[in-house]
This record gives C-alpha cells, structure tokens and sequence, in this order.
C-alpha cells in the first residue's frame, strides 16, 4: 500500500521546507522534491497545507477504572477521536492497585488496547513495593519496552506511592535506564484539607481547587526532583498547573538536573472560575487534579513552554460524563476526576500558541510530537517525517476554523472543557501508518487497526 503526499510544507522540529513525502505499507519511504508515485500508489494534495509529524498525547486514561467507574472513552474511541484533531499515538498509564502484579495489570491494559485504531505505548505506575515489583520491573522494561514507571503522589489510601515507594522505585529505574515519572501533589496535605472542608460544609465542586492549592504542587514537585538528584536519575513531572512546580522544574535544570516537564492544553487556556459556576454538572465536569488554576498561573506556564522548561503537551485524556460525575453531587471528593481533550489540543496549542507568536510552527511540532517521542523512546520511529520513521502525519491546515463543541467531536463524553471557542489552525487530513484515518472531516478509523509501539 502505497501514498504519496504531494506539493505540502514539511515541517519538523528546526526548520520547514517543500516537499513531498512518500509512505509505502506503513513507513516513509521518501521525503523530497518532485517524488515519483508508484503505480496504483494514492495521491493526496498537500498544496496550501503543513505536513507535520503526527500528534502523540503522552498522558491519557482510556477506559480507566478510576474511582468506583470507568472512563467513558475507551481506547478505540479515544485514538480515533484523536486522529480527528491530529494526534496518532497515545501514551496510555497501566495502573496496578496495590499488592497486584505489574504484570497482570500490565497484560489488562493490554487488552483493552486491543481495540485502539492509533498506535500506543504504556507507563507502568508503581503504586506499592516489594522485591516482586522490584523484578517485574526489569520484565517490564527488557521484554516488553517500557521505558517509564509513574508515580502517584497524590489520592491517600488508594494509589498514592510515600517516599519510601518512590525511593525504591526510583533507583530501580536508574538501574534499568527507565525514566520515573511523578504526578506532584502532597498526597497528606490534599487529605487533610479535603477533611477540613467537608467539616465546614463546603460539599460542592468549588471546594476541589481549595483541597489543592498551587503549594501542595510545588511541595510534592520540588521533593520528587530532590529525592531524583540524590539518586542521580532523570525525572518527568506530568501535568504541571502551578507556578511553584514550573519554578522547581527550572531552578533544577538551571542545576544541571535532568527534568522534564509536562503541561496539559486545559491548563494553558482554562482558569478555576470554572468551578464558580451555579450549575453542577458544568463546574464538576472540570474536576480533575490538579485543579485548574488562576490566570498567573497560565501566563507561568506559557513562558515555561517558551523558554524550555515545559517539554511537552498532553491532555490527562480521561473523559467521565455527567451521570458518573453526579456521583460526587454532594461529597466533591466523590466526582470522578477527569476531562477530556485529546481532539482539541493541537488546535489549542496552535491557536493559543503559534497564532499569538509564542511558538514557532517548529516549536509546536516539538512539544506536540517530537519530544515526547524522544523522551519515551519512540523516537526515530514516532515524531519524525523522515525515511524509515511510522507514516504518521497530520496535514495541518494553519488558516483553517472550527468551533470546538461537545455536539460535533467525537470524544465519547456529553461535555467539552473548550466549548464555544473557534480555533485557527485545523488537521485536515490524518494520516496513521500510511493510511488516511481523517479527511477532511470525515473520519475513517478502524477498531484494531492501532499496535503496541517502541522506538527504532
């Protein structure tokens, strides 16, 4: 099978330049001027558009069983709701309860991919310790290639790992070449003022960002980064929100330590009046941890991303709809925490980003793509438009509108936190392993067309 891209702008991570670009049975074949397209090869006209590396969301939770429900996106509608904005890879979390098998969970998760029409890889959470989870690990890592462990630092007395886990955890990941990931928030001190808050009745969702304020995050970012220098491994902070864990992450590197940083698209463009709002079903349906949080904070994050302290855009893609969310309607730490976004955040992120000037077309390609590729070790395999890389592509229409809304994405949930915003910078066409899986809006994904991926 055969596809030939013709008269388009490639662009990568340092420079754009015309040409076209030749998959043959799922691989680039050629990139370059004036390609010649083999016999009963597919044509598509690229004149006018960009032709970027295909999107890779490195933080989803599809079809995750998370506080007494699960995710209503499950991993063939979430890959394919992605291929309708973009992104055609996933970089999903295997989530152990504790004293369960890595590897059992791991074989779940598995399955349940089974069905993704996009490619995926997994982070395994280490959410308890022993000399068992001490070898699955090295199974994990040398047989299966996974390439990151993550750690909760938040949600007591379910999945939360203390310092002792992360102590473990984190040296072990130093002997296999793995990359630990934290999510930093003070699992105690988040507890603690849950507690104190329901006791003075404040039950609704407005308490959710009071029960997480910006310290808790730069507390538990700061120590994660510390217990790292000590052991001397790098480190991977997901879903920064605050400004005191972007300071953390560049008072670090400023050191010498290897850290990076992840921002999530809500979290640039969203502010916790969200959880103001009188009517429930909205403010709860932007309950997810961390909170959103104050404008300040989003400006932070903005320049984080522009002076390379923040290396990658994802989306914490776990969506849960309005009948799962009543569940906390009268207990906020009851709402399943959790939203949605991987349809939109290239478009946000070129919105917000490449339109306003605060990224280059070569910098969105970086932290939408090409460094998450080569911090997870997918990379030259996923995020490269080059002879031998997966044929996954997006052809990105920088002048083209649509208006983001729950009645028109194809995200499986009733409830779209970027609803009512147009946005200037669309995926026209999206190509997954040499195949077009979006056209023009139309959206041709196949169940079980995705597979397992690791780099080259």
């Amino acid at each position: 099978m055969s596809l030939l891209i013709r008269g388009g702008t490639v662009v990568d991570t340092t420079h754009s330049y015309r040409a076209d670009v030749l998959c043959v049975d799922g691989k680039i074949a050629a990139v370059g001027p004036d390609l010649e397209a083999p016999p009963g090869a597919e044509v598509v006209d690229a004149g006018g558009l960009l032709v970027m590396p295909g999107g890779i969301d490195p933080h989803t939770h599809m079809e995750l069983p998370f506080m007494g429900t699960v995710a209503s996106d499950d991993f063939y509608t979430g890959t394919a709701a992605g291929f309708a904005g973009g992104t055609t890879s996933i970089i999903d979390f295997v989530i152990p309860n504790p004293q369960q098998s890595l590897l059992e969970a791991f074989r779940a998760w598995r399955g349940w991919a089974e069905k993704a029409a996009g490619d995926y890889a997994f982070h395994v959470a280490v959410t308890w310790w022993s000399e068992s989870v001490r070898e699955e690990m090295g199974i994990l890592a040398r047989e299966h290639g996974v390439a990151s462990f993550k750690h909760f630092m938040a949600y007591k007395n379910a999945i939360m790992a203390d310092d002792e886990v992360l102590v473990n955890s984190f040296r072990r990941a130093l002997e296999l070449g793995a990359l630990p990931t934290v999510h930093a928030e003070n699992g105690e001190l988040v507890f603690q003022l849950q507690r104190e808050l329901l006791a003075a009745g404040i039950t609704g969702p407005e308490a959710h960002p009071l029960s997480r304020p910006p310290a808790v995050e730069g507390e538990a970012a700061n120590r994660a980064i510390r217990i790292a220098e000590v052991i001397g491994v790098p480190l991977y902070i997901v879903h920064n929100s605050a400004k005191q864990a972007l300071e953390a992450i560049a008072r670090a590197r400023g050191e010498g330590q290897r850290v990076f940083g992840e921002v999530l698209a809500g979290h640039l463009v969203i502010d916790d009046s969200v959880y103001q709002d009188s009517d429930f079903t909205r403010a709860a349906a932007h309950v997810m941890s961390p909170p959103f949080r104050a404008k300040e904070h989003q400006d932070a994050l903005w320049k984080g991303l522009q002076a390379g302290h923040l290396h990658t855009t994802a989306t914490d893609h776990c969506t849960f709809c309005a009948p799962q969310k009543a569940a906390g309607k009268d207990d906020f730490t009851k709402i399943p925490n959790g939203c949605g976004g991987i349809e939109d955040r290239m478009s946000i992120l070129w919105h917000y980003g490449v339109n306003t000037g605060r990224l280059t077309p070569s910098e969105f390609v970086a932290v939408t793509s090409t460094n998450a590729a080569r911090i997870f070790n997918l990379h030259p395999r996923k995020g490269a438009v080059e002879a031998g890389a997966d044929a996954d592509l997006v052809l990105w229409d920088p002048n083209g509108e649509r208006t983001i809304s729950a009645k028109t994405h194809h995200q499986n949930v009733d409830f779209n936190i970027f609803e009512g915003r147009t946005v200037r910078g669309v995926a026209r066409r999206t190509i997954a392993a040499g195949k077009v899986v979006w056209d023009d809006g139309v959206l041709r994904a196949e169940r079980g067309r995705g597979g397992i991926c690791r780099g080259r």
